[in-house]
């Protein structure tokens, strides 16, 4: 999951090359602890059955000049000027038991996947104050299953508009992150989570096989805030099917929903080593 920061903006782009450089302050070079979180998600997307989770996760944040684990998730960074970053961007999945889900009653469970691959990152518009930043991102990743035997199942790309906010409303130290953007997959990918082979057809679940394209739009907005020994965060999340390549699927049983989160971390240790970063928590380039 990852990823809790993100929807909209769209002014700005004539304003591509004018970056203002964000006021520096000083944070740990890391900061560990543990965290709990509680999310309400679809099976997969277009599953009209959504579950509840409470999951505890470990709470790292790492500021190093090539290696990071921030609010963008954790990244390997390749190449980062004022202008462009090039990143190693990852995600996950959770599995699906079929036998809880109508859907897909009688066929294979869908196993947890991890996802990999670049993302390359262009700054549009930054404010004087560095308090507000709008950036293209266009991550394109790999999936494989979790399991003993690890499977290829696809690649993904995401190309989204984000603007972070820091502060608004004049309320200090909130962070607000708004995305928007398609979803385009390929044909393994589609298979994977849409297909119905011909073993697997019903009366009510015809046998389909479906091709790569679009798959849809995603909107996410998120709010989080770093206390001194805590952070605390939440996101809301709607995607629409509609147009997706897969979407006459009978696997697709919503062709939109809304997911969303909160998650708590107990900050436990930091490291005494200070970097510099500007006001987004982002080392100084």
């Amino acid at each position: 999951m990852s990823r809790a920061r993100l929807v909209l903006a769209a002014a700005a782009v004539a304003a591509a090359g004018c970056s203002v450089p964000a006021m520096a302050r000083d944070e740990p070079l890391w900061e560990a602890g543990i965290g709990l979180t509680a999310l309400d998600f679809p099976d997969y997307r277009g599953s009209s059955h959504s579950r509840a989770y409470v999951l505890p996760f470990p709470y790292l944040i790492y500021r190093g000049p090539f290696l990071r684990q921030d609010r963008h998730g954790l990244r390997g960074v390749f190449l980062e000027n004022e202008r462009f970053d090039l990143n190693l961007s990852v995600g996950a999945s959770l599995p699906v038991d079929s036998s809880k889900n109508a859907a897909r009653e009688g066929m294979p469970n869908l196993r947890p996947t991890v996802e990999f691959g670049p993302s390359l990152d262009v700054a549009l518009w930054e404010a004087p104050s560095g308090r507000a930043r709008v950036e293209l991102r266009m991550p394109l990743r790999a999936t494989v299953t979790v399991e003993s035997h690890a499977r290829f199942i696809g690649g993904q790309f995401s190309p989204h508009i984000n603007l972070d906010l820091v502060d608004p409303l004049g309320r200090r130290g909130w962070n607000l992150g708004l995305l928007a953007g398609p979803v385009f997959t390929d044909g393994r990918y589609n298979r994977y989570f849409y297909e119905v082979a011909d073993a697997f057809a019903t009366p009510s679940r015809p046998a389909y096989t479906a091709g790569g394209g679009y798959g849809g739009m995603q909107f996410i907005v998120a709010l989080s805030k770093r206390f001194p020994k805590f952070w605390v965060g939440g996101f809301a999340r709607y995607d629409t099917l509609a147009g997706a390549v897969f979407e006459q699927s009978p696997l697709v049983t919503s062709k939109r929903y809304f997911a969303a989160g909160i998650g708590f971390s107990w900050i436990l240790r930091e490291s005494p080593r200070r970097v510099p970063t500007n006001e987004l928590g982002e080392p100084l380039k």
